[in-house]
């Protein structure tokens, strides 16, 4: 069953993004509360699919080209307070890199015991789950 927001804004799709055994994580230029690192992500656009908007999000942000493997999830973000479905993307094509400079600062590939630096307050499990199994893959 999906959780419902309090407000009406479009959710925020999330792109999981891993290579290597790393997930790609994304620092905005203007956090949002404790959220200053994170995934790839953006508003599904009305009408829009959760995937379609997570494949989106990585190319506009990092350039790459990714395609949308399975939906891992969806909560209401306790910090943000919007719906954020979270998909899991494989890397079709591109190299990693800020393009998208007005909204974020860096970039970087996160080993998954690096990821309580980036996210101190944990992350959701059923992408905890996805990112224990592609590091032990």
């Amino acid at each position: 069953m999906t959780q419902q927001t309090t407000d009406e804004r479009p959710g925020i799709a999330a792109a999981i993004v891993v290579h290597e055994g790393r997930v790609l994580m994304v620092r905005r230029r203007v956090s949002g509360g404790q959220l200053s690192w994170q995934f790839p992500a953006g508003e599904v656009e009305p009408g829009g699919e959760r995937e379609a908007a997570a494949v989106r999000e990585s190319q506009e942000e990092t350039g790459l080209t990714v395609e949308a493997v399975k939906l891992l999830g969806e909560r209401v973000h306790p910090k943000a307070g919007r719906l954020m479905p979270y998909t899991a993307c494989q890397i079709l094509g591109g190299k990693a890199h800020v393009a998208d400079t007005e909204e974020l600062a860096e970039l970087a590939w996160a080993s998954p015991g690096d990821i309580p630096e980036y996210v101190p307050y944990g992350l959701f499990k059923p992408l905890q789950d996805y990112l224990d199994g592609t590091s032990s893959a």
